[in-house]
């Protein structure tokens, strides 16, 4: 089942009006974009998402709704490609939810997790750019070490990367998490090969960037008024929406909505426990 994570705080930030113009940067299976179009009359709801595959699900799943939102394959940075398309200027709200769906982590098909054996995939996008099979059999060594200290915050990563070498061609998710496995044996709950997936998908699909990108553009595209909701479970994700967002503060172009990170409900965890690590940053655009 598909739960839409911390709806309930996302949706009385966005203070949604019936006639208002809003985006759904992260569409995924399309939760938050039908709590979104629900509450609509005259408004409409941008749902995007760089994943053709999740956006085509979504469009299946919203189609009650349909005549209020207007659907847009792309990354952050094309965001203002999708208000064009759409004939729309200036948004009243937006928002971002930065967690990878549960449909790519569960498809072996995708390469996202070590749950099953699948190809070394990892990206969003499945059409185009470069795989993790690409990136961990033909970077260099050190290269690859930084990469997964870096973004996958694992202080192994030098032993991590040797081993990848040295036991490539890497064939597959499984190869893959074994192979780190072996190198750097199990010290606690998480699976040792978890930081190194992470920063794969992360450098395979520009995350850093395209975050970079949608705090940059995503103020712009707002009305007066507007409101920007971002869902971050990364540490390194919530560093930069926060200093962002202070940031806009302090230029006096922006007000902060939350002073402090809104997490999940003991309930909502307990119902969702991939919420555990969500936390939910908002602004209103002066």
């Amino acid at each position: 089942m598909h739960f839409p994570v911390m709806a309930e705080d996302a949706l009385s930030l966005l203070a949604v009006r019936p006639e208002g113009i809003y985006l759904d940067a992260t569409t995924g299976l399309g939760g938050h974009t039908a709590l979104i179009a629900r509450q609509l009359t005259t408004g409409m709801v941008i749902a995007n998402d760089r994943d053709p595959l999740s956006l085509e699900m979504a469009r299946q799943q919203l189609d009650e709704w349909s005549g209020r939102i207007r659907f847009h394959q792309g990354r952050f940075s094309e965001l203002p490609r999708a208000l064009a398309e759409a004939q729309v200027s200036r948004l009243d709200g937006l928002l971002a939810d930065l967690g990878v769906s549960r449909y790519q982590l569960t498809n072996p098909d995708r390469g996202f997790s070590f749950l099953a054996d699948g190809p070394l995939d990892m990206r969003m996008d499945p059409t185009t750019g470069m795989t993790a099979a690409d990136l961990v059999n033909f970077t260099d060594e050190k290269t690859l070490a930084d990469l997964i200290f870096q973004w996958g915050e694992e202080r192994r990563a030098r032993k991590v990367a040797r081993a990848i070498v040295r036991a490539r061609p890497i064939r597959s998710t499984l190869h893959l998490a074994d192979v780190v496995l072996r190198a750097v044996p199990r010290t606690g709950r998480l699976h040792p090969a978890t930081q190194t997936f992470m920063a794969l998908r992360m450098v395979v699909n520009d995350e850093p960037g395209e975050l970079d990108r949608l705090l940059q553009i995503a103020p712009e595209l707002l009305n007066g008024g507007g409101r920007m909701v971002v869902i971050s479970f990364m540490s390194i994700d919530d560093r930069k929406v926060k200093e962002t967002f202070r940031t806009l503060g302090r230029e006096g172009r922006a007000a902060i909505l939350t002073k402090h990170p809104l997490q999940p409900s003991e309930e909502e965890i307990a119902r969702n426990p991939a919420s555990r690590s969500a936390k939910l940053r908002a602004l209103e655009w002066i």
